[in-house]
């Protein structure tokens, strides 16, 4: 089946929503793991369950390398291969024209890349990202895109954009898996007239959903807040809402306060990996040395695995001695954080009282610098 957005009730312009897909349905706002390599880095797929996972994300341009679509095709697809039996969404590669590409390798007919595996010249086109996708079974794939830098010209911004529209055209026009939706992407930069000629010319190829791309890549928060609310009111209100690679608390506030249904970032499991935490009093960096005889949980508000049952004296000891389950149990708390941060905004929606909650959060998120 395609997925299918219902809309159950608005406070302002958030929403509080279900989505139903091939795994069940989910309650929207949601924040989805992102698992680039058919793995959320650490976690196990039980584990994923337990703090509430509902779709997570992998990574075409990496398994098109390793280990190739047809190895997990040959699997029964993703959701076999990687043991995961909820929804997946796979991007299209689109970020990595931002992150590995020259500009001048972009052209019409696609993006080549040096691989940052063994350096063998590729090439990904509209087409081939779909018939990976299409491949690799995701419950969303997503169009092949450019993720425009920050900041470019006017006419670098409307050149792309245009193109990034022609792009989505040939992928939809080649999408045959029957039971994958497919997403379009909203491009053009901080330049108002290209976010709203994006989002109309994407909205009327009449995809399963629409993402908004190219915010959180190094620009003022005031302009990525600005970028979204450009191009989200020519959005329709039955289809679902992505932003994409957004994972900061207050970012995630902001965009489900204009209308957003979807969030993904690698942040929350890398910040982890480094010693760092989400906590309702801010984030806090577990290295520092005020915590090692620190015997409370990382918070104490947090329902999660790890604030259960270890305190912040033992994970900084795992992170000095550079034990791998420090940087597991710092994922499990910091997945959980921002999956329960959405949780609590569907509750408040839903009450109407969505401005007063993100009022009282981040009053209390931000009265303490990050240490």
């Amino acid at each position: 089946m395609h997925i299918k957005y219902n809309l159950i009730h608005k406070d302002g312009s958030a929403r509080y929503g279900t989505l139903e897909t091939n795994y069940g349905t989910f309650e929207t706002p949601m924040f989805m793991p992102v698992g680039t390599l058919a793995n959320v880095k650490t976690l196990m797929p039980e584990e994923l369950k337990a703090i509430h996972s509902g779709i997570i994300l992998s990574n075409t341009y990496h398994l098109w390398l390793r280990p190739g679509e047809d190895i997990v095709e040959k699997a029964g697809g993703l959701h076999k291969f990687m043991n995961y039996d909820g929804p997946i969404l796979t991007d299209s590669g689109g970020f990595q024209v931002f992150s590995l590409a020259k500009k001048k390798d972009i052209t019409e007919e696609g993006v080549k890349f040096k691989s940052h595996i063994d350096g063998k010249e590729l090439l990904l086109t509209p087409e081939k990202s779909i018939e990976i996708q299409n491949k690799l079974d995701s419950d969303i794939a997503m169009s092949f895109d450019e993720c425009i830098d920050y900041p470019v010209t006017y006419e670098y911004a409307k050149a792309s954009t245009e193109r990034t529209l022609r792009w989505a055209k040939r992928g939809k026009d080649v999408h045959k898996n029957p039971n994958q939706s497919l997403f379009g992407i909203v491009q053009g930069g901080e330049f108002e007239d290209l976010r709203r000629m994006s989002a109309e010319e994407t909205v009327k190829m009449d995809f399963d959903g629409y993402s908004i791309g190219g915010t959180s890549i190094g620009e003022p928060k005031d302009v990525m807040y600005k970028m979204i609310s450009y191009a989200i009111k020519y959005l329709p209100e039955d289809k679902p809402r992505y932003l994409m690679g957004v994972g900061d608390p207050l970012d995630i506030l902001e965009g489900i306060r204009q209308g957003i249904d979807m969030f993904d970032c690698v942040h929350p499991t890398r910040l982890a990996r480094h010693g760092n935490a989400f906590t309702y009093d801010g984030k806090i960096n577990l290295h520092n040395a005020k915590y090692k005889e620190d015997f409370t949980p990382i918070d104490s508000e947090c329902d999660c695995y790890t604030c259960k049952n270890f305190t912040k004296a033992y994970v900084r000891h795992l992170l000095t001695c550079n034990e791998m389950n420090a940087g597991r149990l710092l994922s499990i708390h910091n997945l959980r954080f921002l999956i329960k941060l959405t949780e609590d905004a569907r509750l408040a929606i839903k009450e109407n009282r969505y401005d007063e909650f993100v009022e009282s959060f981040t009053n209390k998120y931000t009265k303490k610098s990050s240490n």
